[in-house]
């Protein structure tokens, strides 16, 4: 039976495995926020959150509970509202006692802090040809954007409702989309499909797009057609949120041919059609189960029952092996 901060710490583990800037990478990250927090002032160092000085993924963490907890049961869902918390409450007083409240997308101090995690893209765009310039300045009017859009949000709205319930709580956003975007990248790699017709049917062998796909919300071609080569393709699975609309071009300009996202806006879409390349959206929803799914297998193995909920398609790759 693992505790609490095992969970995390285990979700924390094989994130950074699997994070896109390698292992060298994100130990820069810390680098470089270890030296932040050394040079600020004195008066300063008491807003600093310490936690980024261990976990690079501000947008995950535990937010309500004894880390010391024992954990046998799960209650694991893609968005964790004040509902969510309410059915865990519930499920307890009903006699299936829910330990762990585990949510995909930020919550707390973890949406607040969204912004934090969207560099790591610039190490991607650098990797598909991008002048590591370009990448940064582009991205860092983009982190801005978002910085002050999620500003106003009363994050603390549904922890607060799971402290006087005493329903533990914690996210895993940036980390569960790192398994994403390793298993997908992998996937698409190995059956290396020629075409963006061949690549949607390779998507959908997949379970969670398969199941997506059943339920209306699969993998479609937004932008150019399935006759098109794949080419170049850059995978948006991970890095927060959407990045800058003004990144396409210069993507194109790299030689990027085809971008597989699980979502994408409007006007990135204009842009994107703008300079010819295909777009795939795999699906938000199916993806996010496909990380979290990742995760939660790990749990499984060690003896904690998963219940899921809040759009969370559940498959476990325990039972085919």
């Amino acid at each position: 039976m693992l505790t609490i901060k095992q969970i995390f710490d285990l979700g924390l583990k094989i994130g950074m495995a699997a994070d896109p800037r390698g292992p060298k990478g994100v130990q820069k990250y810390l680098d470089r926020i270890k030296k932040e927090y050394e040079d600020l002032r004195p008066e300063d160092k008491q807003y600093f959150d310490k936690e980024q000085l261990v976990n690079p993924y501000s947008d995950s963490r535990v937010h309500v509970g004894d880390l010391n907890a024992k954990v046998k049961r799960v209650l694991a869902g893609i968005d964790i509202g004040s509902g969510e918390i309410l059915l865990a409450s519930q499920l307890c007083e009903r006699g299936k006692t829910i330990d762990l409240v585990m949510a995909h997308h930020p919550v707390g101090s973890g949406l607040a802090n969204l912004h934090g995690v969207m560099d790591m893209t610039v190490d991607e765009y650098e990797k598909l040809g991008m002048p590591v310039h370009t990448a940064e300045s582009l991205m860092g009017e983009r982190i801005k954007e978002v910085g002050r859009s999620t500003h106003a949000s009363n994050h603390y709205q549904m922890l607060d409702m799971a402290k006087l319930l005493k329903i533990n709580v914690m996210n895993t956003h940036t980390i569960t989309d790192n398994l994403i975007n390793k298993f997908v990248r992998e996937y698409i790699e190995k059956k290396a499909p020629e075409t963006i017709g061949d690549l949607i049917k390779v998507i959908l062998e997949i379970p969670e797009y398969h199941e997506a796909k059943l339920r209306g919300a699969g993998p479609r071609i937004t932008a150019g057609s399935s006759k098109n080569r794949v080419g170049k393709f850059l995978l948006e699975m991970t890095g927060g949120t959407s990045p800058s609309n003004k990144v396409y071009q210069e993507l194109s300009r790299a030689g990027v041919s085809t971008v597989i996202g699980m979502h994408m806006p409007e006007a990135a879409m204009e842009k994107v059609n703008e300079h010819h390349m295909n777009v795939v959206i795999a699906g938000h929803m199916s993806s996010d189960s496909l990380g979290m799914n990742l995760f939660l297998d790990e749990l499984e193995k060690k003896d904690i029952e998963v219940v899921p909920c809040s759009g969370l398609i559940r498959v476990n790759r325990n039972k085919k092996k």
